[in-house]
């Protein structure tokens, strides 16, 4: 799987479990050590231990892929998913805010998504 679309499915794996905030930095024009950031926050160490869990599970038997090193606890609020292509973080909002790595990767673009419309009532 190209880096791209690994980015884009943590992200939407993030987003199953109501993860808020989340953003791709795209990196492949300023760093060497990987190509994305994905940043998402969750609110509590059950909801980030839900995020990092929907992404590592669905990835394992989906589509056998498998973090090369994880790193941080819930505890510190702070879970370092290493897929190598892709880093994922997934921050507590107060953690998050302080490290401010959107901030310090300023000049990364962010990958856009296309919105897909939702349906309106009574549509289907």
């Amino acid at each position: 799987m190209d880096s791209k679309k690994l980015a884009l499915l943590c992200r939407e794996l993030a987003d199953n479990r109501k993860a808020e905030n989340i953003v791709i930095l795209d990196l492949r024009e300023l760093s060497s050590v990987t190509d994305y950031f994905v940043i998402c926050t969750g609110n509590s160490e059950p909801h980030l231990r839900a995020i990092v869990d929907e992404i590592t599970d669905q990835l394992r038997e989906e589509h056998a892929v498998r973090p090369r090193a994880m790193d941080g606890t819930l505890q510190t609020a702070w879970i370092v998913l290493d897929f190598f292509d892709v880093i994922v973080h997934v921050m507590r909002g107060d953690v998050r805010e302080h490290y401010d790595l959107e901030g310090l990767w300023g000049d990364a673009p962010r990958l856009r998504l296309r919105k897909t419309p939702r349906p309106r009532p009574g549509e289907d």
